[in-house]
């Protein structure tokens, strides 16, 4: 049971392992782009890839999405970034219950966007974490994990695949656990409690008020997407820009204010210097190439 990029390594090495997976359970698809074409989750698209039924539902509430689950009659349920809730009925179904893969070292972050919420917090560790599914909120017991290291500059997308992966191997080593009768679970601690709320529109507007190291974090935390920006004048109209890539700089001034000719910014204390940027409807560029394509005066004040 699975949606989005972040749950298709785990689908891949549960078939790779020679598990036979019955169903896999993911969110129907939605329309989106420019062009508002219906468009499958990538979890949909690897499964029909991989020849396996592929189920849809937009809730599992109701009565008959339930005893169909249940007449699945699987040993258990493997479930990594599904979206919707599983009611008790769901969880109870299958013979050894649900495992859940979670991008953070529990009980931080539990929620939508712990990868995100990390690195924007200026964390520099985290982890996957394999645990028994409950009613609640990520409070299961805790099964299996997997420390790492936050690179100092590293953004959400770069550890978003590296935790995809190791979450993958990860819930294969819980399953063949599980078939070994020795998958011993512990319940979660009480404090350093945290959550990971879904990451809002109207939080990615960059504040250069803020520290250097906070705008970098900010920056890479929502980094490729949905992406901080910032506004700028353009031919006489405002663009919106996204920064995909920063570091520390060096230099002080009026927040938001434009620095040198290297895109270096001034924030509250301290400044960042863009590396990659995007504006709108454009490709990804180095801060070069942007540079070249519109200029930006040493002195401007982007407010």
């Amino acid at each position: 049971m699975g949606t989005p990029d972040f749950a298709v390594p785990c689908l891949s090495e549960l078939l790779g392992a020679g598990h036979e997976v019955a169903a896999v359970y993911t969110q129907p698809p939605r329309a989106a782009g420019r062009g508002r074409k219906e468009r499958r989750s990538s979890v949909h698209s690897f499964a029909q890839e991989s020849g396996l039924r592929v189920v849809t539902p937009t809730t599992l509430k109701r009565p008959i999405e339930q005893q169909s689950f249940a007449e699945i009659d699987a040993d258990a349920a493997v479930v990594v970034a599904y979206g919707l809730i599983l009611p008790k009925v769901l969880l109870d179904a299958p013979k050894h219950g649900c495992l859940n893969l979670h991008a953070s070292l529990l009980p931080r972050w539990r929620g939508a966007a712990p990868i995100q919420r990390a690195i924007m917090a200026g964390d520099s560790e985290t982890g996957v974490m394999v645990m028994r599914m409950d009613e609640a909120l990520d409070t299961g017991p805790i099964c299996l994990a997997e420390r790492v290291a936050i690179g100092a500059d590293e953004t959400a997308g770069e550890l978003h695949g590296r935790l995809a992966h190791l979450g993958a191997d990860l819930m294969v080593r819980a399953l063949a656990a599980f078939e070994r009768g020795s998958l011993d679970c512990t319940q979660q601690a009480d404090d350093g409690l945290s959550y990971a709320s879904k990451i809002d529109n109207s939080e990615t507007r960059i504040d250069w008020a803020r520290p250097a190291s906070q705008v970098h974090n900010h920056i890479r935390g929502l980094s490729p997407v949905p992406g901080a920006w910032f506004e700028l004048e353009a031919n006489g109209k405002i663009e919106r820009v996204k920064v995909l890539r920063s570091n520390i700089g060096a230099g002080e001034g009026t927040p938001g204010k434009v620095l040198d000719d290297s895109l270096t910014i001034a924030c509250g204390v301290a400044a960042v210097c863009l590396t990659r940027l995007q504006r709108a409807g454009k490709k990804p560029m180095s801060a070069d190439e942007f540079l070249r394509g519109q200029a930006i005066a040493r002195g401007t004040l982007l407010t």
